[in-house]
């Protein structure tokens, strides 16, 4: 018998379901220690993300990421703070992934978790990043931003699970779209919270918190993170809890990165910018303005003068396609300048920058640091350049007190390099060039104007002219929000002089008062409770009103009767339309009336808009109410002669005009045709003399072939007559005419050759 051989049974182990995995990983929530903590791996997280992380080389965590993940999954409202380039964006994008995972999230349950952030190309960032950790989850994600097609966004918005957007075109859905529903939102993230809060999106932002439901999980991360009670507040925050990975650190802006500033003259800046940009040519280098227009100008002049490197310009009225092609084309260079906004200063994670160069003085220190952060991100070294005016020095110890290590460093002068003369000459040759240099200018005397910190911007301390030139501009543009404002300032300060009350000694002596400069030389103000009170000003006396006392009694002078009096005189009543044209009306005048006379000046009427009867212009002048019938038909029956009168007249003028036509068209007709008819007789007269070509040098046929008849010499002669004269008119030959002549010829010929022949025949027999 043959041995059988056993057959051993294997057991496939069952896969855990999807409920039971996710009841496994909440149970390991708890136990989340950060300090022992080092990589993604140790965190109890799902197959799907850490597979996401892997494959895009995310292994080791991050502090702030250490600190906020394990506590974000245990459900708790989170103000994550954190410095520039510390990995903020994976710090909440991982719960958000976890927490719908756990809670089976699919796009039918429609919006879960939602995402703001306060520039575009910051939410674009965090869409890209999303997609890349998050393409194993089976879940939606939507960019919702503005410059995009609204009508797509809105068919598409009801799938979305997690919305990335900005605060003014997610308020547009919720307010427009009927498809948008917030009712099942679970997190809320404000990415850059403390921008997102500010006075700038304040009104949007309330309108949003007041469509979102108040069970919900919040977390909010910036690298200057707000504390105010008030902010936090409007977000109905339970608890929250406040990380801040380096609050106690030495410094609040990165280690590797290298801080100074220096302090150039305001007409000097340009020359600076261009030498630095010549001297870095192999740098990769963000250079941050105030303002949108000195930013397209300074690009588009520096791009005509070509430096030697690559040029970009980022601003917020560029359309939002071309933002996001610039922003990659400036990820992917590795040598560039990128001319930028306060748009490019939060969030944007530009790989391998070297200098951040802010050529405009911050608003605060918050700015600075998120400017400053786009270099030395996530342990790189990087280096940070301040610009500051001799007027904004106060800036630095500002920067000191906030834990910024800057120091001060000298330009080389001997690197200096004017572009002024080029840049005036193409400014000189191009027009619209030279208007976006003057749109530059005044933005940035406004941006100066209106920032809030009057400490370290003065906008009156600017040299305007020397800035101006170093534009390129001849002349240096008006600067009329200045002067207006400074107008309204000085008439501000007048009125507040003048109605500073009276104080009267009780000797009424001399009353001293410092007043503005004044229109009049002397004012008199006259009151029922006083019989006279003189201010007389005096030039010599520095602007100080006397008063003198003429025999009156003072004792009961009330002071506040002259300035209401005072009051009274200056105010002037406003003069309002309608107050004119009551006024006219009370005049009897007829306005907009056209009255023309003729030379012995009497009035010309119209018949098409005046009545020409004396029954009708009597009938206009009355001043009865209503209308008579009967006076009427009979104006209507005096007004139909004149108009008959008028009809017949123009008629006759009519056929007058026609006739008058008639006699012209017919003098044309004949003269042209008599210069036909004179054309046609000189034309044969010039055929007649014409004698033909000199045939004197021709022998004479007569001669050799003796005389012909004279019947067919005559016939010949007037067959070449009528072939001579051409008719004045040429005509087609038809085929017959054409067969008729051919054969006319031929018989002409034939004659020609039978008679030579008799002539030869008759001299042979003759010989």
């Amino acid at each position: 018998m043959s041995k059988k051989k056993k057959v051993r049974l294997y057991n496939k182990k069952k896969k855990l379901t999807e409920t039971t995995v996710i009841a496994n990983l909440q149970s390991k929530y708890d136990t989340i220690d950060e300090t022992k903590i080092t990589k993604f791996t140790d965190l109890p997280l799902s197959t799907k993300t850490l597979k996401g992380l892997a494959e895009n080389d995310y292994v080791e965590m991050t502090d702030i990421q250490r600190q906020s993940i394990g506590l974000a999954l245990r459900g708790c409202d989170i103000l994550g703070a954190a410095k520039t380039g510390s990995g903020k964006t994976l710090a909440f994008l991982i719960p958000v992934l976890e927490i719908l995972y756990c809670k089976q999230w699919t796009r039918l349950d429609g919006l879960g978790a939602l995402v703001i952030t306060p520039t575009r190309e910051l939410a674009y960032q965090i869409y890209e990043t999303l997609r890349k950790i998050g393409h194993y989850h089976d879940i939606s994600a939507g960019l919702i931003i503005g410059g995009k097609d609204l009508k797509f966004e809105k068919r598409r918005m009801d799938q979305c699970n997690i919305v990335i957007c900005t605060p003014g075109r997610l308020l547009q859905h919720m307010d427009e779209n009927p498809l948008f529903d917030c009712v099942n939102m679970q997190v809320l993230v404000l990415d850059e919270a403390d921008r997102c809060l500010d006075m700038g999106f304040e009104q949007t932002m309330n309108s949003i918190i007041e469509n979102l439901p108040p069970k919900r999980k919040t977390l909010l991360f910036s690298a200057t993170q707000t504390k105010s009670v008030r902010d936090l507040a409007r977000l109905s925050l339970k608890d929250p809890m406040y990380v801040s990975v380096h609050e106690h650190a030495a410094h609040t802006t990165p280690e590797a990165l290298q801080q100074n500033y220096v302090v150039c003259a305001l007409e000097d800046k340009i020359s600076m910018l261009w030498s630095f940009i010549r001297n870095h040519l192999k740098q990769k280098i963000i250079i941050f303005f105030s303002s949108c227009k000195q930013v397209k100008y300074i690009y588009e002049v520096f791009c005509r003068l070509r430096p030697g490197i690559s040029l970009l310009a980022l601003y917020g009225t560029l359309h939002q396609l071309r933002r996001m092609e610039i922003y990659n084309t400036f990820c992917r260079k590795q040598f560039a300048v990128l001319f930028a906004t306060d748009i490019a200063a939060r969030g944007l994670d530009f790989p391998a920058v070297d200098w951040v160069v802010q050529m405009d003085c911050p608003e605060d220190v918050n700015a600075y640091i998120h400017r400053a952060g786009r270099t030395a991100r996530f342990q790189r070294n990087g280096e940070c350049l301040l610009v500051l005016l001799p007027s904004e020095e106060k800036m630095v110890e500002k920067l000191k007190t906030c834990k910024i290590p800057i120091s001060m460093i000298q330009i080389n002068p001997n690197k200096l390099q004017s572009p002024q003369r080029k840049m005036e000459a193409l400014l000189a040759r191009d027009v619209l060039l030279k208007e976006t240099a003057q749109r530059a200018f005044v933005s940035y005397i406004k941006s100066i104007f209106l920032m809030k910190d009057k400490e370290v911007f003065n906008v009156h301390v600017l040299n305007t002219d020397s800035f101006a030139r170093s534009f390129g501009l001849a002349i240096p543009p008006r600067i009329r929000f200045l002067q207006r404002m400074e107008q309204k300032r000085q008439l501000s300060n007048k009125n507040t002089e003048e109605k500073k009350p009276l104080t009267i000694n009780n000797e009424l002596n001399d009353i001293n008062e410092g007043m503005n400069d004044c229109k009049d030389d002397e004012q008199e103000i006259k009151s029922q409770s006083m019989n006279s009170i003189d201010f007389t000003l005096d030039d010599s006396d520095d602007d100080i009103l006397t008063v003198k006392r003429k025999n009156i009694n003072l004792d009961n002078v009330q002071i506040g009767i002259t300035d209401k009096q005072d009051e009274s005189l200056n105010k002037k009543k406003a003069v309002t339309k309608a107050a004119v044209a009551k006024k006219v009306l009370r005049k009897m005048i007829v306005p907009n009336k056209k009255i023309t006379f003729d030379d012995k000046g009497e009035e010309l009427l119209n018949p098409s808009k005046h009545k020409i009867s004396e029954l009708a212009r009597q009938y206009e002048n009355e001043e009865d109410s209503g209308i008579n019938i009967e006076i009427a038909k009979q104006i209507l029956h005096e007004e139909d002669k004149f108009d008959k009168q008028r009809f017949r007249e123009k008629i006759k003028e009519k056929h007058k005009e026609k006739k008058r036509k008639l006699k012209a068209s017919k003098k044309i007709v004949d003269k042209n045709d008599q210069d036909e008819t004179e054309d046609n007789v000189s034309n044969y007269t010039s055929d007649d003399e014409y004698n033909g070509p000199d045939l004197s040098w021709l022998p004479d046929p007569d001669e050799i072939y003796g005389k012909q008849e004279e019947n067919y010499s005559e016939t010949e002669e007037s067959e070449e007559e009528s072939n001579i004269h051409r008719p004045s008119k040429r005509k087609l030959i038809t085929q017959d005419e054409f067969k008729k002549k051919k054969k006319q010829k031929s018989l002409n010929v034939d004659n020609i050759n039978l008679k030579a022949d008799e002539e030869l025949v008759l001299q042979l027999l003759q010989n």
